[in-house]
C-alpha cells in the first residue's frame, strides 16, 4: 500500500487533471454533448453487409455483373402467392404481370423479371401456388433501403386474388439493420438499470455507483461521433454500434473500479483527497492506461483482414477504449478530487442487510482462495486445464458459413421468404454460381466452355450465356446446398477450367470460398501481432520473460468455453428453442476471429489488474508466493465483479433477435466469466506457484531495458528490494 507519510506534491498529470476540476468536467459535458449531436443518425449510415473480401475474385465478378447483366443479380424477390389457385392461372397472371410492370418503372429498380415473363422452372413453386418476381434496386446500402422504404408497402399485402410479401438480399439485410438498432435500445434499458444496482451493491455508495455509468455513457457518446465520422469515406458495420455500447459500458466500469477503488485505499491510509488522487494516478492510473493499450492492440489485430464488418469493429473498439481510457484518467480525478470523502457517501447497501462492509477492499476469502489453490497447484493447473479444453473440443466440429436470411427471427418477413423459396423452389434461386466470361470470343468456344462445366461432378444444369459485347456470363446450378460442401468444391472446379478467355467465379458458394481464404491467409499475421505486441506489453508491465509467455497461453486458454458452446449451441442447434434463433448448421466465418479478439482483449484487461498487483507486491517485499496471495486478495472481488457487471451488459446485447450479435454476446458473456472465474482465480496462481520465484526472472540486458522503459502499478522498487529468484 502506498506510504501518505510527507507525500510528495502532486504533479506532472495529475496537477494537470486537477488543477481546474470544475472546468475540466465542463468542459467534458460541452464535449458529450457536441459528440451526441456530430454522432446523431449514425445507426441510419451504418451499412449491414461487409463480410466479403473486396479483392477477392467473386467481388470483382459480382460487381461486374451488377454493372453489365443487372438481371443476373437480384436482390429484391417478390413472393406471389396465388393461394389455392395456381400461379398460371389467367386472373393470376395478369395481376402479376401489373405488378412486375409497376415493379420496373419505379426509380432506382432495374433488371425486373418475372415466371410470367421468363417461364423459368427456377421462379415458380413445386406446388404450382408461388411464383417470383425477380429485380435489382440500384445504389450503395443506403440508397436500397431508402428504396426499399418508399416502395415495399406498395407491393406487400393483397392485391386481388394474390398476396405478397417481399424478400430478398436487401429486404434481409434492410430488417438485420432495423432489428439490431432496436434490439440494442432495449439492450442499453436492460443492461444500465442492472448495472447501477450491481454497482451499488460492489461500491456500497450510490455516489460511487454513478461514476462508472457517467465515464461509460461519455466512452459510448464519443465513439458514436468517431462512427459517424468514419461513415463519410469508409463502410463500417451498423454490428459495430452493440461492440461500442458493450465495451463502453464494460471497460468503463473496469477502469472506474479499478481507480475508485484505490482512491478509497488511499483515503483508508488517511490521505487527503488530492493527495489520494495523485497516489491513485501513480499506481492504478498507470495499469489503467496499461490495460487499454493491451484491449486496443488485441482489437487493431483486426484491421489486417480486409472484410469492413472486421474492420469496423476495430474501429469501433480501439475508439471506444482509448475513450474509456482517458475519460476515466481525466474526468474521473477531477470528479474525485471534488467529490473526496463523499465519494463514500449514499451507502445504499444498508437497506439490503446489516453488519459491516463486506466490499472489495477487504478480500479475505480471496486470499484463502490463494492459499487453497497454491497448496494444491499441480491438482488445480491439470484439473482446470483439462476442463477448459474439454469444454472446447466442440470447436473441432466448426463449420464455417455466411450469414443470411437464418440470421433473422422466424417470423421477419424476408426470413420466411427465403424459408419459403429454399423449401418449394427447385434449385434455389439465386443460391447458385456466376461465371463472367471477358473478352472476345465466339460462340462455339462459349458452347464447349458450357460443356466443359456442365460435365463437372457436383453440376445439376448450366444456363446460359447471356452475351453483351465482349462479355457473358453463365448460371450453374449446384446438387444440394447453396453454400454446401458440394458447391464449394464446384468453385475450385470451375476455377481450374482454363477456357480461352478470362473468367471469374461469383455467387454464395464463391464468396465463402474467398471469404475463408481471406481470413486463412491474414489469421497468422493478426495472431503473430496480438502475441508479439502482448509479450511486449506484459514485459514492460512485469519485468519477467516467464510472465508475458503464460499470460498469452492462459488467456487463449480461457477462450475454449467460448468457442466451445458457439459450435454447441449456434451451429448445432442446442438451446435454440430457448434462445429463439435458427440455427443455420454452420458459424459465419468472420465470428470466430472477432470474438477471438474482443474476449483475448478483455482476458488481457482482467490479466493486467491481477499482474500489476502482484508485481507491486513483489517489488515491495520479494516474497513470491506472498505477493500471489496479495494480488489476489486485492483483485480477486474487483475482476469478478467487474466480470460479472460486463457480462450483464453482454447477456443484454445478446438477447438481441439477430443470431451473429446472440453469439457475439452471449460467447463473450461467458468468455468474461470463465476467465475471472476459473483462470484468474484459480489456474493463475496455481502456475505461479509452480513456477515458484522463477517467474520473475529474466537475462541482465533485459531487466535494464525493463528499468529504463518498464511500467508497473507500484512506486519504483529499491535495489535492495527486488531479489533474484533463487537458483536462477
Amino acid at each position: 500500500m502506498t506510504e501518505v507519510n510527507s507525500p510528495p506534491r502532486p504533479g506532472g498529470w495529475t496537477r494537470f487533471v486537477t488543477a481546474r476540476p470544475r472546468l475540466s468536467l465542463l468542459v467534458a459535458l460541452v464535449l458529450t454533448a457536441l459528440a451526441v449531436l456530430a454522432g446523431s443518425g449514425v445507426a441510419d449510415r451504418l451499412g449491414s453487409g461487409g463480410w466479403e473480401d473486396p479483392a477477392a475474385q467473386s467481388t470483382y465478378a459480382t460487381k461486374a455483373l451488377e454493372r453489365e447483366f443487372p438481371d443476373s443479380q437480384p436482390n429484391l424477390l417478390l413472393l406471389v402467392d396465388a393461394g389455392r389457385a395456381s400461379v398460371d392461372d389467367p386472373a393470376v397472371a395478369a395481376r402479376a404481370r401489373g405488378l412486375a410492370g409497376r415493379l420496373a418503372g419505379e426509380k432506382g429498380v432495374t433488371g425486373v423479371g418475372s415466371y410470367w415473363q421468363s417461364r423459368s422452372p427456377a421462379l415458380r413453386a413445386e406446388d404450382g401456388h408461388e411464383a417470383l418476381i425477380a429485380a435489382r434496386i440500384t445504389g450503395d446500402e443506403n440508397a436500397m433501403a431508402r428504396t426499399l422504404d418508399r416502395i415495399s408497402p406498395r407491393y406487400r399485402g393483397a392485391h386481388g386474388p394474390v398476396q405478397v410479401k417481399v424478400g430478398g438480399i436487401v429486404a434481409v439485410r434492410h430488417e438485420m439493420q432495423t432489428i439490431i438498432k432496436e434490439d440494442l435500445t432495449r439492450a442499453e434499458l436492460i443492461a444500465l438499470p442492472i448495472t447501477l444496482v450491481l454497482l451499488v451493491m460492489v461500491f456500497g455508495s450510490a455516489v460511487a455507483a454513478l461514476l462508472p455509468l457517467g465515464i461509460g455513457i461519455v466512452a459510448i457518446l464519443g465513439t458514436n461521433a468517431v462512427l459517424r465520422a468514419l461513415t463519410s469515406f469508409t463502410d463500417v458495420s451498423v454490428f459495430a454500434l452493440n461492440l461500442t455500447t458493450a465495451l463502453g459500458l464494460g471497460l468503463a466500469i473496469d477502469y472506474a473500479l479499478f481507480i475508485v477503488r484505490r482512491y478509497r485505499e488511499e483515503l483508508s491510509t488517511g490521505a487527503d483527497p488530492l493527495t489520494a488522487v495523485a497516489a491513485t494516478l501513480r499506481t492504478a492510473g498507470r495499469t489503467v492506461l496499461f490495460s487499454a493499450l493491451t484491449v486496443a492492440v488485441s482489437l487493431a489485430a483486426m484491421m489486417v483482414f480486409p472484410q469492413y464488418f472486421l474492420r469496423s469493429f476495430a474501429y469501433a473498439g480501439i475508439a471506444v477504449v482509448l475513450l474509456a481510457a482517458a475519460a476515466a484518467l481525466i474526468l474521473l480525478p477531477a470528479a474525485l478530487v471534488l467529490l473526496g470523502h463523499r465519494v463514500n457517501s449514499l451507502d445504499l447497501r444498508q437497506l439490503f442487510r446489516r453488519g459491516r462492509d463486506r466490499g472489495p477492499d477487504g478480500g479475505r476469502a480471496w486470499a484463502r482462495t490463494a492459499g487453497l489453490v497454491m497448496r494444491r497447484a499441480p491438482l488445480f493447473a491439470l484439473g482446470t486445464t483439462v476442463l477448459l479444453m474439454t469444454l472446447g473440443l466442440p470447436f473441432l466440429g466448426v463449420k464455417f458459413g455466411t450469414a443470411d436470411d437464418r440470421q433473422l427471427p422466424s417470423t421477419a418477413e424476408s426470413h420466411v421468404v427465403q424459408d419459403q423459396i429454399r423449401e418449394g423452389f427447385p434449385g434455389s434461386p439465386g443460391g447458385g454460381l456466376e461465371i463472367l466470361a471477358e473478352g472476345r470470343t465466339t460462340g462455339a468456344q462459349y458452347a464447349a466452355y458450357k460443356q466443359r462445366v456442365a460435365a463437372l461432378p457436383e453440376v445439376v444444369r448450366v444456363e446460359g450465356p447471356l452475351v453483351k459485347g465482349d462479355a457473358a456470363y453463365f448460371t450453374v446450378r449446384p446438387k444440394g446446398e447453396a453454400v454446401g460442401d458440394a458447391a464449394q468444391r464446384l468453385v475450385g472446379d470451375v476455377r481450374a477450367l482454363r477456357p480461352p478467355f478470362d473468367t471469374k467465379v461469383t455467387g454464395t458458394a464463391a464468396v465463402l470460398v474467398d471469404t475463408k481464404h481471406a481470413i486463412a491467409e491474414r489469421l497468422p499475421w493478426a495472431a503473430v501481432f496480438i502475441a508479439v505486441v502482448t509479450l511486449l506489453l506484459v514485459f514492460l508491465l512485469t519485468g519477467s520473460v516467464l510472465i508475458p509467455i503464460q499470460a498469452v497461453v492462459l488467456n487463449a486458454l480461457s477462450l475454449t468455453a467460448m468457442f466451445g458452446a458457439v459450435v454447441w449451441v449456434f451451429q448445432d442447434g442446442h438451446l435454440s428453442g430457448l434462445l429463439g434463433f435458427t440455427s443455420p448448421g454452420s458459424v459465419e466465418t468472420t465470428l470466430p476471429v472477432l470474438m477471438f479478439c474482443v474476449a483475448f482483449g478483455l482476458s488481457m484487461d482482467y490479466g493486467v489488474f491481477l499482474l500489476s498487483r502482484i508485481k507491486e507486491e513483489y517489488d515491495r517485499t520479494g516474497d513470491h508466493d506472498a505477493a500471489v496471495r496479495h494480488g489476489l486478495q486485492r483483485t480477486g472481488g474487483l475482476i469478478t465483479a467487474a466480470a460479472v457487471i460486463l457480462a450483464v451488459v453482454m447477456v443484454a446485447i445478446g438477447t438481441s433477435r439477430v443470431t451473429n450479435t446472440k453469439m457475439l454476446g452471449l460467447g463473450i458473456a461467458l468468455a468474461v466469466l470463465m476467465d475471472a472465474m476459473v483462470v484468474r482465480s484459480l489456474l493463475v496462481p496455481a502456475i505461479m506457484r509452480l513456477t515458484g520465484r522463477a517467474t520473475w526472472w529474466a537475462p541482465a540486458p533485459l531487466r535494464r531495458l525493463h528499468a529504463r522503459f518498464g511500467l508497473s502499478e507500484g512506486e519504483p522498487a529499491a535495489p535492495a528490494q527486488v531479489r533474484e529468484p533463487a537458483g536462477v
